[in-house]
């Protein structure tokens, strides 16, 4: 009668640690699937602001005026911290643009404190005077 009774409590014991064990292996197998999917998604979900500029330069700029206004975007982050990156080389335009760039920024509040901030009145002193028209995308997640 003892050796059941001691049998039972065992299988009892075993089961309930097992199925601590099996709350406890879920419960982590979960997680690291969690915190891989929401790692997974950071890159390429980025919460940045990227601004997109195709241009079409005035019929009388130089390839050399051209060349300033691209170099200028090129030293905007150091001009501006809400600038992470900028992209100059265009690889493809489409339509009557000759040029496209972009300016990656912090966030959406960076964007918004650029606009007639002084890194922009200086650069635009090189791009305005050339620049016949131009069309902006600006775009986050």
């Amino acid at each position: 009668m003892v050796d059941t009774y001691l049998l039972k409590q065992i299988n009892i014991l075993v089961k309930t640690n097992m199925n601590k064990l099996a709350t406890i292996l879920l419960t982590a197998v979960l997680l690291a699937f969690g915190a891989n999917t929401l790692s997974a998604q950071t890159p390429t979900a980025p919460k940045t602001v990227i601004h997109v500029v195709t241009v079409k330069w005035k019929a009388d700029a130089t390839p050399k005026q051209i060349q300033a206004a691209l170099d200028g975007v090129k030293a905007l982050p150091a001009a501006y911290s809400g600038i992470t990156r900028v992209w100059i080389k265009s690889i493809k335009v489409q339509g009557d643009k000759a040029n496209a760039f972009v300016m990656e920024f912090v966030d959406e509040a960076a964007l918004k404190a650029y606009a007639d901030s002084t890194a922009q009145k200086e650069w635009y002193k090189v791009y305005m005077p050339i620049r016949e028209e131009s069309t902006t995308f600006d775009i986050t997640n």
